[in-house]
């Protein structure tokens, strides 16, 4: 695992400590010598990490959409800046330049996002680990949701089992990188 790509708001949340964990990952991935691929905005959680991983010497791959260029929030200090045309075309590229995912906090986007990667993985697309930056219990309302889905029939308990959460960014690396893939469930 080289290049981790991370989803997270183009906001940066109403509480300060949404930015301090945004610094504690990059520095957890500095100081395990990982890249970052992201969504290229310089705006909210997402430039906070950007700029992080630049100030730490890293390399920052960013891809982002024409459109959202023309609105002037790309990310100019990226190590290498990526311009598609379609989101579409940003989350495929994402898929595949990252070797693992994580899913910080954010909003639609970022669950959208983080819903195609599960799904990639059920299909075994990809077999890459996915993990859920749970900052101040962000994420318990979706994990619940996913218990309730998984309960009522409608979610493969690998799919949650697979899910890797943690409110720390230490333990959540370091499980990422003892991910092991398996097998495609049945239908």
């Amino acid at each position: 695992m080289k290049k981790i790509t991370v989803y997270c708001g183009s906001k940066k949340g109403n509480s300060s400590v949404f930015e301090s964990a945004a610094r504690a990952l990059a520095q957890e991935m500095i100081n395990r010598d990982l890249s970052l691929v992201y969504g290229a905005g310089r705006v909210g959680l997402m430039g906070v990490i950007a700029d992080e991983m630049l100030a730490g010497g890293k390399e920052v791959l960013g891809i982002i959409p024409q459109k959202l260029v023309d609105r002037e929030v790309a990310h100019s200090g990226c190590t290498e800046l990526v311009i598609v045309e379609t989101m579409r075309d940003r989350k495929w590229l994402m898929a595949e330049r990252g070797d693992g995912f994580i899913a910080m906090p954010g909003g639609i986007g970022t669950l959208e996002e983080l819903f195609e990667i599960m799904t990639l993985n059920q299909l075994h697309y990809i077999q890459k680990p996915l993990a859920l930056y749970n900052v101040n219990g962000y994420y318990d309302m979706l994990i619940e949701f996913l218990n309730h889905a998984m309960k009522e029939g409608f979610l493969y308990p690998e799919q949650e089992e697979l899910l890797i959460i943690s409110d720390d960014p230490v333990e959540l690396l370091d499980q990422m990188q003892a991910y092991q893939a398996r097998r495609p469930a049945d239908w």
